[in-house]
């Protein structure tokens, strides 16, 4: 999680500001259950009463509590009692804890004394006539209070304290519902309409209720939202990354992690942290803290079942360990098998000409078919997982429940706990298991982002060979002379040189041609010049500057480059012609197009140069591919012309008046052409024999007929006997 978290460091405000406004919602969220536990004890079961104490009380009922109140007791009493109007009243909402515990504690006693002495329930009433036929007074003749009024203050002390110590064998919840019994008796007795009472006690805790419901909700969309907005901050932000990176790469680091692999990399992997960082502050972040919150209501509130919570918390731990130690493994496997997917899928259709011309539909079909079941097992497998945990922990969701409800009644019968405890108590407890589901939930799809956090962190971390020196130089003011000085280069883990000691130098104004055997290291050669690869021996330098010591920036805008297989991007032929020179004017266009005889099929089209270009110019021809994308380098001006085997696709006439179109118009830049043909190079100003990655030959064409034999063998499986003999065309 931290790998997936260190890719959204940069937006740290964010996620304190949601870890703030998750404190509040978890705050709104646990504290309904108390309002709704008062609804029940308070609101229901009290008629509204909130405290065992009265707000307001008559001075009758004042001076007959004060009977059964020591003077510490009257003392407190007089602290927050004020008469107005022959009634006492105290502000009991404004108190403090501590301050309300004290007057309860002072008043509870004597409150259940007066309430025994003037109720008129079936207890009451017995003690009531145990008292009268204990002083000898017949029930029905005389009134208990003017009684105790007219006994000596020591004999009525003594009957209260006999009174007391029966008392002290009721439970603190019967003693509390039997100071809520006075208050509510007095209040009838002032004139109050309880059932009104009642109803705005309800209506004010409903109102609360959904004050803070709302504010919950709001937070909650507010949530939402920017974690939405910090999890596609940060994708855009590692994708873009991960891009920069890549474009860096030379053909070396592409190969060792290959183009579907990327591809995977920048897309699926970076979707995988999106939808992670996304449901992390959601349901991770929020979980622990809900969680949390609710395990110190439990313990607040009716701790001795917190026993069933700490079962349940076993049990939800020891699933979600169980799943994670099978599921994990499997989510490593899977971004592989993705990346196997990709391949196959880019290979399949890219090559789909192919298979149909050699009727390979049926193998590719099930090789396809083999990699997608693989992947499709270890999503099986990873869902199935998933898709267990879920009854599981809606079976120990209900097992706690159960639980809870079964041993809560108990209590409640006992009269250790009320009903709307026990509901609380219930709402915390589905409270805390809920938040180890989200996390189990989560924690399923956290091992799979890790895997690709790790796969985007290689990308990231991995050493680019081919870099400016910090020193680099701009690019020298010459005509473009490339030079190579002995070199020798060999393909990482190779284990002999591709190209050895090759050494001559392409003169500025001059085509210099370079043929050999399928294999023999043209086009390792000549991608070098733009540092494709980096050489193992020796030095390349333009104008006398090593390749190296200069900015690559620099260097690449010197040479126009046509790999041997043209790659034309979706969008126009004109916007294709420009890719290398955007400023490059219609005029510039149209002529670079005329002298790679292009024209002709340009022309034909009806939107001409607006003409759009299918994705990898699919809807263009070979050759015509080769001619846009020669037309491109001619656009951008480059001192330094690289064919790589760019003409193989073109007939010998358009060949041939390509060649004389770039003799003509760019006489003045290097030219460096590698060919199979021998027809396209025979006029160069000097030809380079390759053969296994050495120069074996160098001279005009006429001189290496004459002395090599390499040269010769190629020249005589392509030409006449006329043209061997300088007799052609």
């Amino acid at each position: 999680m931290l790998k997936v978290l260190k890719f959204a460091k940069k937006l740290w405000y964010v996620m304190i500001l949601i870890l703030a406004l998750l404190v509040v919602q978890a705050f709104c969220e646990l504290t309904l259950p108390d309002y709704t536990s008062d609804i029940v004890d308070v609101g229901i079961q009290n008629k509204g009463v909130e405290y065992s104490v009265p707000e307001k009380m008559s001075e009758e009922t004042y001076g007959n509590l004060s009977m059964f109140l020591t003077e510490k007791q009257m003392e407190t009493v007089d602290t927050y009692y004020k008469k107005q109007d022959d009634i006492y009243e105290a502000d009991l909402h404004h108190l403090k804890g501590e301050e309300l515990n004290q007057l309860e504690d002072s008043m509870l006693n004597g409150e259940m004394m007066v309430y025994l002495f003037t109720s008129d329930s079936e207890e009451a009433k017995q003690m009531q006539v145990q008292m009268l036929q204990a002083m000898g007074i017949p029930e029905n003749d005389a009134d208990i209070i003017k009684v105790l009024q007219s006994l000596p203050d020591e004999q009525r002390q003594m009957m209260t304290n006999s009174i007391e110590e029966r008392l002290t064998d009721y439970p603190d919840y019967m003693a509390d519902a039997m100071g809520v019994q006075f208050v509510m008796t007095e209040y009838e007795k002032m004139g109050i309409n309880m059932d009104d009472y009642q109803m705005d006690y309800l209506k004010e805790m409903g109102f609360k209720m959904l004050g803070i419901a709302v504010l919950a909700m709001l937070v909650s969309i507010l949530v939402g939202f920017l974690s939405s907005k910090l999890a596609a901050y940060t994708a855009r932000d590692v994708r873009g990354k991960v891009f920069t990176k890549v474009m860096g790469f030379s053909n070396e680091e592409m190969n060792q992690f290959s183009t579907s692999s990327l591809i995977t990399r920048c897309t699926n992997d970076v979707q995988q942290i999106q939808m992670v960082l996304t449901m992390l502050f959601r349901m991770v972040a929020f979980a622990p803290i809900m969680g949390l919150g609710a395990v110190v209501k439990v313990l607040h509130s009716a701790t001795s079942m917190a026993w069933v919570i700490v079962v349940a918390l076993l049990a939800v731990f020891m699933l979600i360990m169980v799943l994670m130690v099978v599921a994990m493994p499997k989510f490593k496997i899977m971004q592989n098998l993705v990346d196997r997917l990709n391949l196959v899928s880019r290979e399949i259709l890219t090559g789909l000409p192919v298979i149909r011309a050699f009727g390979r539909e049926e193998y590719e079909e099930k090789r396809f078919e083999n990699a997608s079941r693989e992947l499709m097992k270890t999503q099986m497998f990873t869902s199935g997982t998933m898709a267990l945990m879920m009854p599981t922990m809606m079976f120990i969701m209900n097992a706690v429940s159960v639980l809870i409800v079964w041993v809560g009644a108990g209590k409640i019968d006992a009269g250790t706990i009320q009903v709307g405890e026990m509901i609380a108590f219930l709402t915390y407890a589905m409270y805390i298991i809920m938040s180890f589901l989200m996390i189990s939930m989560v924690s399923i799809m956290l091992p799979r982002a890790t895997v690709a956090a790790d796969r985007i962190d290689e990308v990231l971390q991995s050493e680019i060979l081919i870099t400016d020196k910090e020193n680099a130089v701009p690019a020298p003011e010459g005509k473009g002379e490339v030079t190579f000085s002995h070199v020798s280069f060999g393909y990482p883990n190779a284990r002999e040189y591709a190209l050895n000691d090759i050494d001559f130098i392409a003169k500025a104004g001059q085509t210099t041609a370079i043929i050999g055997s399928t294999g023999c290291g043209k086009s390792t050669l000549v991608s070098l010049i733009p540092r494709l690869f980096d050489v193992s021996e020796g030095c390349i330098s333009i104008d006398g500057v090593d390749i190296r010591d200069m900015k690559m920036k620099d260097l690449r805008k010197m040479i126009g480059f046509v790999p041997q297989k043209g790659v034309l991007f979706s969008g126009t032929i004109a916007s294709n012609i420009r890719f290398g020179d955007e400023q490059a004017s219609d005029e510039e266009v149209e002529k670079a197009a005329s002298i790679a005889q292009a024209t002709e099929f340009i022309d034909e089209k009806e939107n001409r140069y607006d003409t759009e270009v299918a994705q990898g110019g699919n809807n263009v021809s070979g050759g015509q591919k080769q001619r846009l994308a020669i037309a491109r380098a001619i656009a951008k001006h480059p001192k330094i012309y690289v064919f790589d085997d760019s003409f193989s696709a073109l007939d010998y006439k358009t060949d041939a008046a390509l060649r004389r179109a770039l003799n003509t118009e760019v006489g003045d830049a290097t030219v460096i052409i590698v060919a199979q043909r021998i027809s396209t190079i025979m006029h160069a100003d000097q030809i380079l024999v390759l053969d296994e990655g050495r120069i074996v030959g160098r001279g005009t064409h006429q001189e290496l007929l004459a002395n090599n034999e390499v040269y010769r063998q190629i020249a005589q499986s392509q030409l006449t006997k006329q043209d061997l003999e300088g007799k052609g065309c």
